[in-house]
């Protein structure tokens, strides 16, 4: 394919709480590949489309954010020494792949999927505010590549989720990761905060598994976030096979020195059974991905 990029997008798909960050910190601690200094780009990806109701913007709405949102990627280029692959990592695109592959069709995909019932457990904690990261460099580098322009819509939204949840009985966020389509009227009825939160994963991994299943096979590439940690030089090493590199073998071990398995089952050990009612959200996802209930 043909491309006025002068390096190849590696774009890592993944619901929220699924490894994407472990993912994205492999890859870039190899030579040759970079990525944003903050942790999601969802106000360069939304630029364009912010009065957009969710996550889920139709591909046919690119045109309104392509040059932006392309101008970003050679700007992070540049300013990380011009390396063969960028990477990028925006859970909320696991909502809209079609939408990114308009945008960016050069890029290759990384999907990881991770148990459900994990995700639910962890995914709870960051709707509570109970693992945001609060120092100023974290926030500046955020604000730094965010679209100055949309800049007062996003601090109006942070404090207005701060607000909501202080207010809230349940002591969470209005919002937190993807937007799928029916999460306010969900939050407006007063669903629970476990079912959102496995509605939002099912969302996600079959919404990215069906845009990318249809694409070529050598654009795609779908990695258990449980196959991952529990043997993550094999997994980068096919990542590697599937960019086409050979990073070597000492620069793979030091890549995934930091990987652990400490979190794989945690969430089905802190619902100890207690995760029947989530059964019919998350059943068919569960099952198409190899997860047993």
């Amino acid at each position: 394919m043909n491309s006025d990029f002068d390096f190849i997008p590696v774009v890592i798909i993944g619901a929220g709480r699924s490894g994407t960050n472990m993912l994205r910190d492999m890859l870039t601690s190899l030579d040759g590949v970079a990525t944003w200094p903050c942790d999601e780009i969802n106000p360069i990806w939304r630029h364009g489309n912010i009065q957009w109701p969710t996550d889920e913007i139709p591909p046919e709405r690119a045109d309104r954010s392509r040059a932006y949102i392309r101008r970003a990627f050679e700007r992070i280029w540049r300013d990380t020494g011009k390396p063969r692959y960028v990477v990028e990592k925006t859970c909320a695109n696991s909502l809209r792949v079609p939408f990114v592959d308009a945008v960016i069709p050069e890029a290759k995909y990384i999907h990881i999927v991770r148990d459900g019932i994990d995700v639910v457990a962890s995914a709870q904690k960051r709707w509570r505010g109970e693992m945001e990261l609060a120092s100023l460099p974290y926030y500046w580098a955020k604000i730094k590549y965010a679209p100055w322009m949309d800049l007062p819509i996003y601090g109006w939204s942070f404090v207005r989720n701060r607000i909501a949840m202080a207010r809230s009985d349940q002591k969470r966020m209005d919002v937190w990761g993807p937007r799928f389509d029916g999460m306010e009227t969900m939050r407006r009825q007063e669903a629970t905060l476990d079912a959102i939160c496995a509605t939002q994963w099912a969302r996600c991994v079959i919404a990215a598994d069906t845009a990318l299943s249809a694409m070529p096979e050598d654009k795609t590439l779908t990695l258990r976030y449980e196959d991952v940690t529990s043997d993550p030089a094999s997994a980068l090493e096919r990542i590697a096979a599937f960019l086409g590199e050979d990073f070597g073998t000492t620069a793979i071990t030091g890549a995934v020195g930091d990987v652990s398995v400490r979190s794989v089952g945690k969430g089905r050990k802190a619902l100890d059974g207690d995760a029947d009612h989530l059964m019919q959200i998350m059943r068919p996802a569960l099952q198409h991905f190899g997860y047993e209930d």
